[in-house]
């Protein structure tokens, strides 16, 4: 199962909103046949594992990190071709909620005669798949927070200068991390003051979509965001306080934009942007600030992750910014704890990554 799960993982920025699977064929203890999906719309796992099986296949195991799907969507059902392929036992990591399937694929296998078994490495598989988990149960993509600051806690100098704390192996993390995002969000303050362009250097396996919080439609025709909004896709969440001669601007100049009910602080209230992306089928958001988004968001519960770059050096200043604004907690005992964490050395600075 450990094996179908690094499978797996060769998916990930290919297959959204699908899942990531592996799959592995065990014939009398031997490895007989491998696969994983590989990309949206082409064979399961399962599929590739019992093809690359041969003959083998009658009689084996299939390992497989989620549940058989048993209906047809871009390809027909795997349980229909586990049956006919002779597999005599199926192990399976986890149950996979999506309704269409949802404990029908086991029961599909156990009426045609075969064994079938969850729970190995469950919570490996769980995690692999966060995002679509999240996407399949709560109707929102799975939302990435990363910053990048000194070692005592700042995004920015008093003036409002950022670039560059992190360190250049740091900021290749960071395109590695956009080129497998749907989308990547920043707020209205983050794109004046930095003019980002928010793609992913080199490009990776997805084209993420720039999302920008712009609650009065101030984005400026000049920005690069809106000078490429032609050739990378752009989205604009806006509200009521936009004039509509703005909204219509950046429309004309190739940008999306939807126009969201207010938040208390007047901005575009994000729990709704997050339903119209679920809505869109987007399975990974990466929000990159400023503080008042990631503020928003923390205050809300919707971060899921955290990517959090810390850099050798020192900013200092009362007025110089941190990552996350908002309300915040009261109380110590209310703080949000990780369930997990890894940290890394990247070249000086240390990539905490974590997730709750």
């Amino acid at each position: 199962m450990r094996r179908a799960l690094e499978l797996a993982e060769r998916g990930r920025g290919h297959v959204e909103p699908n899942p990531l699977v592996g799959a592995v064929v065990v014939h009398d203890g031997q490895v007989v046949g491998e696969g994983w999906h590989e990309k949206f719309g082409q064979a399961h796992a399962e599929i590739n594992a019992l093809a690359a099986s041969g003959d083998a296949v009658r009689g084996a195991t299939l390992c497989v990190t989620l549940e058989p799907c048993c209906h047809h969507g871009k390809t027909p059902p795997c349980t229909d071709a586990i049956v006919r392929s002779g597999i005599r036992r199926v192990v399976a990591a986890m149950e996979d909620p999506f309704p269409q399937v949802a404990g029908r694929g086991a029961e599909a296998l156990r009426a045609a005669g075969l064994a079938v078994e969850f729970g190995i490495c469950a919570e490996l598989a769980r995690r692999q798949n966060a995002p679509y988990l999240k996407l399949v149960t709560a109707g929102r993509p799975y939302v990435h927070a990363k910053w990048a600051m000194s070692l005592d806690g700042k995004i920015a100098t008093r003036t409002g200068d950022s670039k560059w704390i992190s360190n250049e192996a740091s900021r290749r993390i960071v395109h590695g991390l956009r080129g497998r995002m749907d989308g990547i969000l920043v707020g209205i303050n983050t794109a004046l003051t930095d003019d980002p362009l928010l793609t992913a250097r080199p490009p990776g396996p997805r084209v993420a979509t720039r999302v920008v919080l712009d609650s009065k439609g101030r984005l400026p025709l000049h920005s690069h965001i809106v000078r490429t909004a032609r050739d990378e896709p752009t989205l604009i969440a806006t509200t009521a306080d936009a004039p509509e001669p703005a909204i219509q601007i950046l429309r004309d100049h190739g940008c999306d934009v939807i126009v969201l009910t207010a938040d208390a602080a007047g901005g575009p209230e994000i729990s709704l942007l997050l339903k119209e992306l679920g809505r869109r089928r987007w399975t990974n958001l990466l929000v990159e600030g400023g503080a008042a988004i990631l503020g928003s968001s923390f205050d809300a519960k919707l971060i899921d992750e955290v990517h959090a770059f810390i850099a050798p050096c020192l900013i200092g200043g009362t007025g110089a910014r941190t990552p996350i604004g908002g309300a915040g907690v009261e109380a110590i005992a209310g703080v949000h704890r990780f369930a997990g964490h890894e940290i890394k050395q990247v070249d000086g600075d240390i990539y905490w990554h974590g997730w709750f």
